[in-house]
């Protein structure tokens, strides 16, 4: 909102500089965005009027004024504005002036000597352009320095308000805050006292109360449409952004900026029998002052009369029972209208108007029929004319609930300790009535104030008035303990670090997705569907972490990353019984080359087993094994379940070629996803005695079916536990010739060892022997037999 400093402090007048002021404004929570001048800087230009004009005698577009300018004897100035005439008054440069691009001197002008310049309001700094002399209002007084008469030393004060704060967005709104926060005595608006001469009426009939729930309307009679604005007035309003277009409408938005309150001057004679409050029919259509012809929608709410709606309730009025200069006779109005029936309408319809910010937000509606008033008084002094009575339908207000403020409350939140009288005198200055009760408050806020709902709204208001500058930081005290760190436990810093030292950097992705993936790439037809999606694109919730990091690699392929490594941790979502549940996950993508482009190795792209590889080192010491299973968003013969002691915990796979090829990848990304749960368990470290003897290496070389998998091999031999066996593990696999077909065979290396002695083949040969008994029962038989 922007307005005038010199308005303000007609009504709030502290002793404080306009940089203090604004400095006040934004500490308080009023942000100030911008401060200018109204005028630039310059000096000794007065009012001047013209005495005489007579023709240059050596030039025909110029003229030898005679100009008093308040001292004893006039001067003369040589001028060539075409609208200059005896008699006008206009601002005057004398001799030693500095205006905003050049210095005023005593000059000769053709052979005629020129004591100043008379002055446009270009010259001034006031306009870009300008046809000629400024010319002033015949009231102007002949000597008066010309900043004083204009007040040009005034500055314009933008403010950034918060939506919460519509109690601002009106010179007295403002002029209460800088009230209570520097203790300045606020000068009420001007008080009415006129009388009611008139006996004209219009009847109000409001059939949606609970959106209007107060309607006030008076009609005056023969006002003079075609009246001047007064100067004072048009200042004021250009100064806050508004042009002046007629004095009628001038008044409304002059009380508007003066009181926050909206008002609407129907032409009378344009109306229809009486005025009806409702919503808008099917069909119904209106064309506003903006000239914009709007289809109604039965949420609007419009004023109507006998014939249709005359305006769009708190946003509008009508084209066709407007104001103009022929207008003798209006039915003024200033209601209060329920904001959430008229937030969202002018967005709607495509544009904004300074009522609808004002009732989207909240008005006061104690003081509907104050700003009528003081409408009307304007009304009469500018236009004249016979007010009649008011016109008055109210229904149920908003209620003002009382919220208990306690003493101890604001001491815990805001850390200082302020006693129940200061307290008292700054829910007093805001214009809150209360209740005490020895250091708790029972608060009722006013009625221009919607955002005080809860106790801390009421402490930020302490807060605010009592300055933050003044809260002073203070030392933390209070009784600290080491928290346990369980060994059982892995921080999710731990993980996040494991997953950088192997070359994976962290994503953040929305959990909201598109509705594709969950189809493709998790088989999901129903996922968790948002009933309000911030873009279409993010439709759903998210039961896996592979969609958002497929977009992160196409993000990087289009900028031609062309290896990439990436983890996610984050939550998933999903439906079930009626509920639904979230499970966090951890979620990781390779693409491209395993390594960096250099000389030491060579050039390969990743694959499967990388990532594996990647996988069980995340989770060691801890083992992990592996299950053929496919999975929707994987190659059919690439993909696995995760299982750890047995549970499944996840999913590992490459790409499938479907979705390699639809997202455009030139290359197979391989990903795997696991519980959060299952990763963040430790195993505890266990000490072990190191053996000083050397270990024993077996190999065993056995044929089996193809269709056997090694993991239930080593998960059988290991079920065995065989005495003083270390370690298992396969390092060959061979078809070819000398196997039969439909057989593979295997060869798994077998340490023995033993802490306190080497071991003899009478001591090895039966681990061996529970060994080779365990293949046996699996169909394995010994190669070479």
């Amino acid at each position: 909102m922007q307005f005038s400093e010199s308005w303000l402090r007609t009504l709030v007048n502290p002793s404080l500089s306009s940089e203090e002021l604004s400095h006040l404004l934004t500490m308080a929570g009023l942000e100030v965005e911008e401060m200018t001048p109204v005028a630039p800087a310059f000096e000794k230009v007065v009012v001047a009027q013209v005495l005489t004009k007579e023709k240059h005698p050596d030039a025909d577009r110029l003229n030898v004024l005679t100009v008093n300018v308040g001292e004893a004897e006039p001067l003369t100035i040589v001028c060539g504005a075409q609208n200059v005439t005896v008699g006008m008054k206009a601002p005057c440069a004398l001799v030693g002036a500095r205006l905003p691009e050049f210095e005023i001197k005593k000059a000769k002008v053709r052979g005629v000597a020129s004591f100043g310049m008379m002055c446009s309001e270009k010259e001034l700094g006031l306009a870009e352009e300008s046809a000629g002399l400024m010319v002033l209002a015949d009231e102007a007084v002949v000597g008066q320095s010309i900043r004083e008469h204009l007040d040009l030393d005034d500055h314009l004060i933008t403010l950034k308000l918060t939506p919460n704060r519509s109690d601002c967005l009106s010179l007295n709104g403002i002029a209460r805050e800088v009230a209570a926060l520097t203790g300045a005595s606020l000068q009420s608006v001007a008080s009415t006292g006129f009388k009611q001469s008139g006996s004209a009426t219009r009847s109000v009939k409001v059939s949606a109360p609970t959106a209007c729930p107060r309607y006030t309307g008076r009609v005056i009679s023969g006002v003079n449409a075609k009246a001047a604005t007064p100067s004072w007035m048009v200042q004021r309003l250009e100064r806050c952004g508004l042009r002046s277009i007629s004095a009628l409408v001038d008044v409304t938005n002059y009380v508007l900026l003066e009181l926050g309150q909206p008002l609407h001057a129907f032409d009378l004679n344009k109306l229809n029998g009486d005025i009806d409050v409702r919503f808008a029919q099917a069909g119904e259509k209106l064309t506003l002052l903006n000239e914009q012809m709007v289809e109604l929608q039965d949420d609007m709410l419009v004023i109507a009369d006998g014939k249709g709606p005359v305006a769009l309730a708190g946003v509008m009025g009508g084209a066709d029972s407007a104001v103009d200069d022929a207008t003798t006779d209006i039915f003024l109005e200033s209601a209060f209208f329920v904001p959430s029936v008229i937030v969202g309408k002018s967005r709607r319809l495509g544009f904004s108007s300074d009522s609808s910010y004002r009732f989207e937000r909240g008005v006061d509606f104690a003081a509907t029929r104050q700003a009528l008033d003081r409408a009307t008084q304007l009304i009469l002094d500018i236009c004249g004319g016979e007010a009649g009575s008011v016109t008055e339908v109210q229904g149920d207000l908003p209620s003002r609930t009382p919220v208990i403020l306690r003493g101890s409350r604001v001491l815990r939140i805001l850390g200082i300790g302020l006693n129940s009288d200061e307290i008292a005198r700054i829910l007093s200055s805001l214009g809150m009535s209360f209740q005490q009760s020895g250091n708790d408050f029972n608060v009722t806020p006013p009625s221009y104030r919607f955002d005080i709902a809860i106790e801390e709204d009421l402490i930020e208001e302490v807060a605010r008035v009592h300055g933050y500058e003044q809260i002073q930081p203070a030392s933390i005290q209070a009784n600290m303990s080491i928290l346990p760190d369980f060994e059982a436990e892995r921080p999710l810093a731990k993980v996040r670090q494991a997953m950088v030292l192997r070359d994976y950097q962290e994503t953040i992705n929305y959990s909201f997705v598109e509705a594709e993936w969950e189809r493709d790439l998790c088989a999901n037809p129903a996922p968790v569907t948002l009933m309000n999606p911030i873009a279409s694109q993010m439709s759903v919730m998210r039961s896996s972490l592979l969609g958002g990091l497929l977009g992160a690699l196409r993000t990087n392929l289009a900028r031609k990353q062309a290896r990439v490594r990436i983890f996610e941790i984050g939550g998933c979502f999903k439906a079930e019984a009626g509920s639904y549940s979230q499970e966090e996950r951890l979620a990781c993508l390779a693409y491209g080359a395993t390594v960096s482009e250099q000389w030491g190795l060579a050039a390969r792209n990743v694959d499967f087993y990388d990532v594996k590889g990647d996988l069980e080192a995340l989770f060691a010491p801890r083992i992990l094994s592996f299950q053929a299973a496919e999975h929707p968003a994987s190659h059919p013969g690439r993909s696995a379940r995760i299982l750890l002691d047995g549970v499944a915990i996840g999913w590992l796979g490459e790409l499938h070629p479907q979705w390699q090829q639809q997202y455009d990848m030139p290359l197979p990304a391989t990903w795997f996803e696991v519980q959060l749960s299952a990763l963040v368990q430790a195993a505890v470290p266990k000490t072990e005695e190191i053996s000083r003897f050397p270990a024993v290496r077996r190999d065993i070389a056995v044929l089996v079916d193809d269709e056997i998998d090694v993991q239930v091999l080593l998960d059988a031999m290991k079920n065995q536990k065989a005495p003083y066996v270390t370690e298992l593990a396969l390092f060959d696999v061979y078809r070819g010739q000398g196997v039969e077909e439909g057989k593979k065979s295997l060869a798994f290396r077998v340490l023995l060892k033993d802490t306190q002695k080497t071991l003899t083949d009478s001591e090895i040969e039966p681990s061996i022997a529970m060994l080779l008994d365990a293949l046996h029962k699996i169909g394995a038989k010994l190669r070479g037999k």
